[in-house]
């Protein structure tokens, strides 16, 4: 089996070197300045009249088939999250700053490799339910950068420094609960739109169960023996 493995890595790493010359460089950059550009967009044409331009370009799967209007399938990822202008630049920046060091860690193509599989995932989830969005991709993001920074610290409400890692737990138990709680669609864009962070992070994910039986029987085997 490790052989087997052994295998596959270097299989995938030789991949990885033969597409390298091929993937976006600073690809949150791409992502995060299309955001503004729309969201500026949009603002500019809201004063003209009663028109979202947001409303042209998020995912509708009746619009793509029947309508033809295929740029849905892709704008959707470049949706801002929010509307108050603070918010949403603040998001932006954010989620610059997570692109940026996921990309240092993983590389230019493991990192495209990895956000463009979320977006795909998003956008089958989409064509299976009717509904996605890019809250989930986005969210999975933040999860990677979690599992690379547990200890990075933000300032929650500009005062409170919190560890990412925190903020990562509390955001799994309102993952798990809204996979409780909504409908079969929405539990299908969640699980496809955060498949790829188990995908990539499956061994981190091992580790920390198995570290988790191992700890459980040893407290349990020492509060037998008390």
């Amino acid at each position: 089996m490790k052989q087997r493995n052994s295998r596959f890595m270097n299989s995938w790493r030789r991949l990885g070197y033969k597409l390298a010359p091929y993937a976006i460089q600073n690809l949150m950059t791409v992502v995060i300045g299309a955001m503004a550009i729309i969201y500026i967009a949009d603002g500019i044409i809201g004063l003209m009249g009663d028109v979202s331009l947001i409303s042209y370009l998020e995912f509708d799967r009746d619009a793509i088939i029947h309508s033809f209007q295929i740029w849905r399938a892709v704008t959707f990822i470049f949706i801002p999250s929010g509307d108050n202008i603070l918010w949403a630049i603040l998001m932006m920046y954010f989620y610059w700053v997570i692109g940026q060091a996921l990309e240092k860690e993983f590389g230019a193509f493991r990192f495209n490799l990895f956000y463009f599989l979320g977006a795909a995932l998003a956008l089958i989830a989409g064509f299976i339910t009717g509904y996605t969005t890019n809250s989930y991709l986005n969210l999975s993001l933040f999860l990677a950068f979690a599992i690379f920074y547990p200890n990075f610290e933000v300032r929650l409400f500009f005062i409170l420094p919190i560890k990412v890692k925190y903020m990562a737990i509390v955001y799994a138990i309102v993952i798990g609960f809204s996979f409780i709680m909504y409908p079969w669609q929405y539990r299908i864009v969640i699980l496809l739109s955060l498949l790829n962070v188990v995908i990539f992070f499956w061994r981190d994910f091992r580790y920390v169960i198995r570290t988790f039986i191992q700890d459980s029987k040893i407290r349990f085997q020492r509060w037998k023996n008390q």
